[in-house]
C-alpha cells in the first residue's frame, strides 16, 4: 500500500507510521497524495513528515522519542499561498494560512520539496475555482431573490382599473379556471443551494458531490 509513495526514496519505515496514522485520520472521500519524509545531513531517527491529501495538508512531528506522533492540518479552502525554497543542502517547504499562520518543515530532499509544491498548486487550483463557482451561485441566488422582490412590488403597484359592466344580452358564460399558483423557481432554487452548501460545511458531503449537485441545480436557470 505504500509502495507509491516511495518513489523519492523517502524511509519506508517512516512513511509506514505516518500511513498507518493518516488511516485513522481520514474522512469519507478523502484521499493521500503524496508523503514527504525530512532527511538531515545528520542521523535523523524521528524525522517530521508532511502528508497531502485531496483536502487538506497535514505536518507531522514525533514525539515522546518516537512513541507518538503530533500533528497539525489545514483545509486547502484556508491556505492562501505555498513556497518552497531549495539550499545547500535539501529545502524548506512552508504554507500560510488566511489567519496568518505559517508551518513549514526544512531539510526536505529537494525532489520531495518540489512534488508537494506541484500536489499543492493543483490543489490550490481547484480550490479556487471551487470558490469561484461558490461565488457564482451565491450572485445568482441573490439576483434571483431581487428580482423577485422587485417583480412584487411593482405588481402590488399596479392600479386596479374598474371592469365595465356587459350587457346582459352580450354575456357569453365561460367556464374560468382557477389560476395555478406557483412557487418562484429563483427563491426555491436558493433554498436548495443553501441547504446544499449546509450540507458541504458540515462535511456531510464531498466537495466532488457538492460541486456536482450544484451545478446539477444550476443547469436549470
Amino acid at each position: 500500500m505504500i509502495e507509491k509513495f516511495l518513489n523519492e526514496e523517502q524511509d519506508p519505515k517512516t512513511v509506514e507510521k505516518i500511513y498507518l496514522r493518516l488511516a485513522d485520520l481520514l474522512t469519507t472521500g478523502e484521499e493521500i497524495l503524496y508523503i514527504a519524509v525530512q532527511k538531515k545531513p545528520l542521523v535523523n531517527l524521528f524525522p517530521d513528515c508532511i502528508a497531502l491529501t485531496n483536502k487538506r495538508i497535514l505536518f507531522f512531528t514525533p514525539a515522546n522519542l518516537g512513541l507518538s506522533i503530533k500533528f497539525i492540518d489545514f483545509v486547502w479552502k484556508d491556505i492562501i499561498d505555498v513556497y518552497t525554497k531549495e539550499e545547500i543542502i535539501g529545502a524548506i517547504f512552508s504554507v500560510k494560512t488566511t489567519n496568518g499562520a505559517e508551518m513549514g518543515v526544512d531539510y526536505l530532499p529537494k525532489v520531495q520539496a518540489r512534488k508537494l509544491y506541484q500536489y499543492a498548486q493543483e490543489r490550490k487550483e481547484s480550490e479556487r475555482e471551487a470558490r469561484r463557482l461558490r461565488d457564482l451561485e451565491e450572485k445568482r441566488a441573490e439576483s434571483g431573490a431581487v428580482q423577485f422582490e422587485n417583480a412584487s412590488r411593482m405588481a402590488a403597484q399596479q392600479p386596479v382599473v374598474p371592469v365595465q359592466p356587459v350587457p346582459e344580452a352580450e354575456q357569453v358564460h365561460v367556464p374560468v379556471t382557477p389560476p395555478v399558483q406557483e412557487i418562484p423557481k429563483p427563491d426555491e432554487l436558493t433554498e436548495k443551494l443553501k441547504k446544499l452548501k449546509m450540507l458541504f460545511d458540515n462535511g456531510l458531503i464531498s466537495q466532488e458531490e457538492y460541486n456536482h449537485k450544484k451545478l446539477d441545480l444550476l443547469s436549470d436557470l
